[in-house]
C-alpha cells in the first residue's frame, strides 16, 4: 500500500482525554464555589452529568453535544430555574481553560508527525468537536506545523463515524481513499467510520484495553499500536 495521507483523530490519541477533563471539571468546581454555588465533589459531578445528559439529548451527533458551556448552561437552568448566562461562562472557561494546560501529548507523536512529513505524508486531525476549542488544544500543543489539516464536526455538520469527515478531509488533501490511514483510539468512529469509506486503520491503544475484545466487521481495524513509536513501522 502506498500512504500518502494519514488521518488522526485527536482527543484520546495525541494526548490522554481523562487527566484534561478531570482538571477540568475540578476548576470548574471550584469556579462555581466562588459565584457562591455550595458544591462537593460528588453534588458537581451530578451537576454537570446532568448538564451534560441534557446536551446530548438535545444535540446528538453533533459538535455541540461536546461544549461544555452548554453542559454548564443547562445544568445551572435546572439547578436554578432560569438562565444564569455569565455564571455559564466563567464555568465553561475555567473547565477549558485547566484541561487545556493539564494536556500533555503522548510519548512519540512529535517525533511521528516529523517522521511523516519527512516522507511526504499528509497529516490531517479528524475530530468531534467545535472547531475553536480544537484550534486551542492544537496551538497549545506546539503542533501547527505538523499538521496540513483540521477538520472538525462543527464544519461537517455531522460526526465520525459518519462519512463526510472522511470524506471531506480527503477531498481537501486530494488524496483518494486508498492513499490513505485513519488513526485513532475509538472503534465506531475511528475504526467502523474509516473502514466503511475504504480507508486502512490503525487503533490506538496505549493501554491494551482493546486486547481482549472481539472486533468483526467494520469494527475491526487492520492494525493495532500501543505506541505512536510503532505507526511508521506499520505505514511506511
Amino acid at each position: 500500500m502506498s500512504v500518502n495521507a494519514v488521518l488522526f483523530d485527536f482527543d484520546d490519541t495525541f494526548y490522554p482525554y481523562s487527566p484534561c477533563n478531570e482538571a477540568g471539571k475540578d476548576a470548574a468546581r471550584a469556579t462555581a464555589r466562588d459565584r457562591g454555588y455550595e458544591f462537593d465533589r460528588e453534588s458537581f459531578e451530578a451537576f454537570y452529568q446532568m448538564g451534560r445528559r441534557a446536551t446530548k439529548r438535545e444535540f446528538p451527533g453533533t459538535a455541540a453535544s461536546h461544549e461544555r458551556v452548554l453542559y454548564f448552561k443547562r445544568a445551572l437552568e435546572r439547578r436554578v430555574g432560569r438562565p444564569r448566562p455569565a455564571d455559564a461562562l466563567a464555568l465553561g472557561e475555567a473547565y477549558w481553560g485547566a484541561y487545556i494546560d493539564e494536556m500533555a501529548l503522548y510519548p512519540g507523536v512529535e517525533r511521528t508527525l516529523e517522521t511523516l512529513r519527512e516522507n511526504g505524508i499528509d497529516v490531517a486531525v479528524v475530530t468531534n468537536l467545535t472547531t475553536r476549542v480544537q484550534l486551542e488544544k492544537l496551538a497549545a500543543l506546539g503542533l501547527e506545523s505538523s499538521i496540513d489539516l483540521l477538520l472538525t464536526s462543527e464544519e461537517t455538520g455531522r460526526e465520525k463515524p459518519g462519512s463526510v469527515m472522511f470524506t471531506l478531509s480527503l477531498s481537501r488533501l486530494e488524496r483518494r481513499p486508498s492513499e490513505a490511514v485513519m488513526v485513532g483510539d475509538d472503534i465506531e468512529a475511528d475504526i467502523a467510520g474509516g473502514n466503511a469509506v475504504g480507508l486502512e486503520t490503525v487503533l490506538f491503544d496505549p493501554d491494551g484495553d482493546r486486547d481482549g475484545e472481539a472486533l468483526e466487521g467494520n469494527r475491526r481495524p487492520d492494525h493495532r499500536i500501543d505506541s505512536f513509536a510503532a505507526l511508521p513501522e506499520v505505514i511506511l
